[in-house]
């Protein structure tokens, strides 16, 4: 070996972040991915792992992120704007509409929960569906869809939550109670053994008054939901009868899912 080659290995090295800096990557690491790996975050900040603890354990004080063992998540609370998450995870989420939308069949009625992926997989509807009744609170979820003219859309009435384009509160689920659905298509700020949960209290209300009235629910989510936990729990696994992902669960989610008999299908990115 040369003497060049570990000069020339440390020159690929990125370059260190004062602490400051390095904090703030760590927040915007957390902004962009629901879970943070203790290992990972030392590899691409070049620092030791004790460094990266130390870090955590500082942020996790000021009440920033929430240490895990190995890592850290996003406070049970947070959650990017669903402006901001249209950005992210998008040839995952693409993937998993087109494998949703092969689970629809003609004349259907169909409830599409508010965020991200579900708005990509309301994109496919309106592109590959046809003859069928949507019922969404989700006013992006209805712009997109109504753009096929054999789908019906029924927009729920309900308090106007700007920060997630939706509409929620008690009227919202009054609504949905004279509805009879095929299938409730639904995501999640996160899933854990003890159930599938939303950052918004007021979205997870409704979530559940879809799911109720379904005849089967849908799950799409990416896979860095998984083994997060979130602020509202409205529904156990057991509930559920789909699951539609970029990447199969691993661990006791797995298992979980695997003892309630839950479908799933990974979409090929």
């Amino acid at each position: 070996m040369s003497r060049a080659d570990p000069l020339a290995r440390a020159e690929r090295r990125p370059p260190r972040l004062d602490k400051a800096a390095r904090q703030a990557r760590i927040l915007a690491e957390m902004r962009a991915s629901a879970t943070l790996r203790v290992g990972d975050l030392a590899t691409e900040l070049n620092v030791s792992t004790e460094t990266i603890r130390r870090d955590l354990f500082e942020l996790g004080e000021k009440g920033l992120i929430n240490r895990t063992y190995g890592g850290a998540v996003r406070p049970f609370a947070s959650e990017p704007s669903v402006t901001e998450r249209h950005g992210l995870m998008v040839a995952e989420r693409e993937a998993i509409a087109a494998a949703t939308v092969q689970l629809i069949k003609p004349k259907e009625v169909i409830a599409i929960g508010a965020g991200a992926t579900t708005t990509h997989v309301a994109r496919r509807m309106a592109a590959a569906c046809r003859d069928l009744t949507v019922i969404t609170h989700s006013f992006s979820v209805a712009t997109v869809v109504s753009a096929n003219p054999t789908i019906d859309v029924i927009m729920c009435p309900g308090r106007y939550n700007a920060r997630e384009g939706m509409m929620v509160g008690v009227e919202t689920g009054e609504f949905l109670q004279n509805y009879n659905v095929n299938r409730a298509i639904l995501g999640i700020s996160g899933l854990t053994t003890d159930g599938l949960a939303d950052a918004e209290p007021d979205a997870a209300f409704v979530y559940r008054a879809m799911m109720n009235r379904a005849a089967q629910t849908i799950i799409v989510s990416d896979h860095q939901k998984f083994d997060v936990p979130s602020l509202a729990i409205w529904a156990r696994i057991p509930d559920i009868q789909h699951l539609v992902t970029d990447r199969a669960p691993e661990g006791a989610v797995a298992r979980a899912l695997g003892r309630a008999r839950v479908e799933i299908t990974v979409a090929e990115t």
